[in-house]
């Protein structure tokens, strides 16, 4: 784990920011998308990140860490819904969906590896 100073050297963090290619992506959906799909996708990507962060500068208490990263992971996979409608609906193609639906799928993974040893990340006071 090393000497982290920041929630920007984390690698979950980095992981959660690289998927947020979605903002590029939900570009190309219809019109009639913008007030629906495309807000929600941007909105639950986004607060992946806002979550992680969160859950970085409230290190002092454990169970408020995990919570935070249990919002992280619901946030992510409410992504892979949003990226499996996008796909259903034709606004995704099928290899750009899949590339999205797996990095969020190791997302969650590394936010359930942190949560469950949530004490190793506990500030020492």
């Amino acid at each position: 784990m090393g000497n982290i100073r920041s929630v920007r050297e984390l690698e979950v963090y980095e992981t959660a920011m690289k998927a947020m290619e979605i903002f590029e992506r939900t570009k190309a959906f219809p019109q009639e998308e913008k007030y629906s799909m495309v807000d929600q996708m941007r909105r639950s990507s986004r607060s992946v990140c806002a979550n992680i962060a969160e859950a970085w500068r409230r290190r002092r208490s454990a169970d408020y860490f995990r919570s935070k990263l249990g919002d992280a992971e619901s946030e992510a996979e409410e992504t892979r819904v949003w990226i499996e409608f996008a796909y259903r609906c034709a606004y995704l193609d099928a290899d750009p969906a899949k590339a999205l639906d797996e990095k969020y799928d190791q997302l969650i993974g590394q936010l359930v590896h942190m949560r469950a040893n949530a004490d190793d990340w506990m500030l020492r006071t």
